[in-house]
This record gives structure tokens, sequence and C-alpha cells, in this order.
């Protein structure tokens, strides 16, 4: 039963994984990702979420590789004393628009295979991701810290740096290493389409005058780039994968099914010979007794030899 068990998770998990992978392969723009990872985010909101301290949002299987945290600042207290969020900080100044009285902060970090969807949306010819995309965006909460999500999900504020930009420090997220000489430059991915390019303040660090999704890029000349494979070639290797597992899987059922009928056979073989074997029961009056089939040979009596005897005397 648990060998069974055990198959069933297993084909279970394999249909829940093409599941997965119909779901992300319908995320096909930058655009539409951010909304999808800010309803997540904002069903996972809670009132209670203490103010100035950042908080992780978990997220389904589906959107996995993707790091979230959320902060909720008071937007006086934000223009004062700025806000550092684990890779980007905010200086003194920075302005959020129009913010009534609170602000969310969400912080993204798409890691290595989200970070890909850029090639799709932004003219990326000519250049290669060596950093993972990190995004900083901004949503109005209520002025009592409550989202009535039934009716209306968050709308997406500006943040405009003040006298000091925005940092963005990309130490502890770069994906390669490149060669000694090779400079990464900034990579600013605008809402409307474009990747706006600028020099690093220091290596691995870039600045921004507004918030938005930022990577570290090189010239794919100077770093060989992997060869990319179509979704269409993924999908249907994924599919034929998925397939043959199943098929895989079916055989070994098979396999084990047959084995077990042919167990089951030869136990009833060895049951029927061992009830053969035992002693039969008889009955005598009302008393059921044991009886043991008769082995002794039953004495024959030699007739030739008794009447020679009985002639000679």
């Amino acid at each position: 039963m648990g060998i069974f068990f055990s198959l069933t998770l297993i084909l279970i998990s394999l249909a829940s994984l093409q599941t997965l992978q119909a779901q992300t392969q319908e995320i096909q723009s930058a655009r539409l990702l951010d909304l999808v990872i800010r309803d997540h985010t904002f069903k996972s909101y809670n009132k209670n979420f203490r103010t100035g301290k950042l908080h992780r949002i978990n997220l389904p299987a589906n959107l996995s590789g993707i790091n979230v945290d959320i902060i909720r600042y008071r937007c006086g207290s934000l223009r004062r004393y700025g806000a550092r969020i684990k890779e980007f900080h905010l200086n003194v100044g920075v302005d959020v628009h129009p913010c009534i009285e609170r602000v969310v902060l969400l912080r993204q970090n798409l890691g290595s295979n989200w970070s890909s969807i850029y090639y799709n949306n932004y003219e990326l010819t000519g250049y290669r991701l060596i950093s993972p995309v990190l995004g900083l965006l901004a949503y109005n909460i209520g002025v009592n810290g409550i989202i009535n999500l039934s009716s209306t999900m968050p709308f997406e504020l500006g943040i405009q740096a003040g006298k000091k930009p925005i940092i963005i420090d990309f130490s502890n997220t770069t994906l390669y290493n490149v060669s000694t000489g090779i400079i990464p430059l900034c990579a600013s991915f605008d809402p409307d389409g474009k990747m706006t390019l600028s020099s690093q303040m220091r290596p691995k660090v870039c600045v921004a005058m507004r918030n938005g999704h930022f990577g570290l890029v090189v010239e794919s000349s100077l770093v060989p780039l992997k060869r990319r494979v179509s979704k269409w070639k993924i999908a249907i290797g994924s599919s034929i994968g998925a397939v043959l597992g199943v098929f895989l899987l079916s055989l070994l059922l098979i396999a084990m099914f047959i084995n077990e009928k042919k167990k089951a056979r030869m136990d009833e073989l060895e049951r029927r010979a061992y009830e053969e074997e035992a002693l039969q029961v008889s009955m005598v009056g009302h008393v059921r007794a044991l009886t043991a089939s008769s082995t002794r040979t039953v004495p024959v009596i030699e007739h030739d030899e008794y009447r020679t005897n009985t002639t000679h005397s």
C-alpha cells in the first residue's frame, strides 16, 4: 500500500507541474507580472503589520524564484528620514506622490528565471543580464492602514528622489562573475518599454531618480551568451517528459500488479497443498475427530504355501 501511495503522489506531482508550467507561460509581460505579484502581496497584507518593519511575502508555487518584501511608512516620515529596503537605499527628501498618509513599498527580486522575461519586453539585443532584475514599487493604502480588497486594489504611486538619488546595491545578487576589466552597465527598465543604460556609481552599485526595475548588464560580445531555447521547444520537451514519466510509472504499476497476482496465486497453491496433506476430519457420533489415512500394509495370506504345508502334514 505504501508503494501505491507513493506512486499516486508522484502522478499528482507531475500533473501539478504541468499546471504550474501552463500558468507560468500565461505571464508574458513584465507589467502583467507586476500586477500578479501585487495581487498576491496585498491578499497577504495584514493591517497589523508594524510600520517601518520589513515583511516577507510568500508567493504561490507558480511564482517560485521571486522574492518579495513589503514595508509600510508614513509619507512624512519617509520624506524626513528616508529608508533602506534591502538592496534599495532611499535618501532623505524622497517624495512619494500622490501620498495622503501611508504608503506601502514593495521590493522585488525576480531571480534568475523570471528576470529573463525582460528579454521579451525590452530591447536587450547585444547585452546580457548578469544580475537578477530588482524592482521597487509603491502603492497607496487607506488612511487607517486598511485595504478593502473586495472593492478595489491599491493603485501604484510614483517615487521621486530628492537631492540625492536612490541607490541600488547589486553586491549580493550578481548571478555571473565577469572577467577583470569588463565594467557592467546599469540598466533601468522604464514602464514605456524602453531600457536606459548608465554608468555605475561604484562597482555593482547603481543610482536612479525614480522607482522601477533595474539590473546590471554587459555587452554580450564581451561575455559568451548562453544559447536560449525557444519557449515552444521547452513546452514540447516538458510535455514529452511528463508523458514519458506517466508511461514508465504505468508500466511499473502493471508490473507490480502482475507480481502481486502471481504471488497471490502461489500462496493459494501452497495453501491447497497444505490442506490436502493435513489430517482429515470425520464424525464419530456427534464428535468431530481427526483421522489419518491408513498407511499400514494389509497382510495377505499366501494360499499356495498354505496348501503345500497342509498336504505334507
